[in-house]
């Protein structure tokens, strides 16, 4: 039997490589799904794949950042499938590099919002729904540079400690009401955004750079998205059932060792 047969689940960052990979397997597993997406054109070319599979799917352009907007996705989620049984908040951004000393206000303040404010929002205006029915699961996507420091990434690395400090505090407060609330801390991750990146830091392009990258993992490699969200499926089932308030490392053993 699937683990989210008939479940509804909403997916931000739905478009994304870790949000339409996890996504993809809420499907196998069951789950009826809401994606939710700032990129408009490539929510619905991800969703019309996922709908060409089978799945039930409701796709929600959406700042995640913005009030509105999430009490909308939420809206759309209930007047489609009448319930809401899992949350998957995964919008989020790097941003840019720079010391702590030099970065730019603007972009500090740009980060906050996408990447803390966004999971705070989603927590804010999915709990109740959840309460409401008695029970839902909640997976949020924090980092590994939620435990350690991360130079050059102050805000991104103030977002990611502070997503588990939201995660922690959520289901210390209801998981004595059958809600759980859990984070997933990811390692270095394939994505296209990552390999464009690494195009332009190694001379030897994506390859030197994945193999560069996939030292600070004992596994010696980096992750596929799929990975991540096999581990967010299991979080969000029934199978789970005595998980809550956890961060867990899918990180291939990076923040299990003082390596590189």
């Amino acid at each position: 039997m699937t683990m989210l047969a008939d479940k509804v689940v909403i997916v931000t960052g739905g478009a994304g490589a870790i949000g339409f990979a996890t996504a993809r397997i809420l499907a196998r597993e069951g789950a009826q799904l809401t994606l939710v997406d700032i990129n408009g054109e490539a929510l619905r070319v991800k969703a019309a794949e996922l709908a060409a599979t089978g799945a039930q799917v409701e796709a929600v352009e959406a700042d995640c950042s913005a009030e509105a907007d999430v009490r909308r996705y939420v809206d759309a989620t209930l007047k489609r499938f009448g319930r809401l049984d899992g949350l998957h908040s995964n919008a989020g951004t790097e941003g840019k590099l720079a010391p702590t000393a030099d970065y730019e206000v603007e972009e500090f303040d740009r980060i906050i919002r996408i990447n803390l404010r966004s999971m705070f929002l989603g927590l804010r205006f999915s709990l109740p729904v959840m309460l409401g029915q008695g029970g839902g699961a909640i997976v949020n996507t924090a980092s590994i540079a939620s435990e350690r420091g991360l130079a050059g990434a102050c805000a991104y690395n103030a977002t990611k400690h502070g997503v588990v400090g939201l995660t922690r505090t959520a289901a210390s407060e209801h998981g004595g009401q059958g809600v759980r609330v859990n984070c997933v801390m990811p390692g270095v991750v394939e994505t296209p955004l990552l390999n464009a990146m690494l195009v332009q830091m190694f001379p030897g392009g994506v390859e030197e750079g994945q193999r560069a990258l996939g030292k600070v993992a004992t596994m010696n490699r980096i992750a596929q998205p799929a990975e991540i969200g096999e581990v967010v499926a299991f979080l969000l089932s029934d199978r789970a059932s005595f998980v809550n308030g956890s961060a867990w490392g899918v990180d291939g053993g990076a923040l299990a060792t003082i390596r590189h």
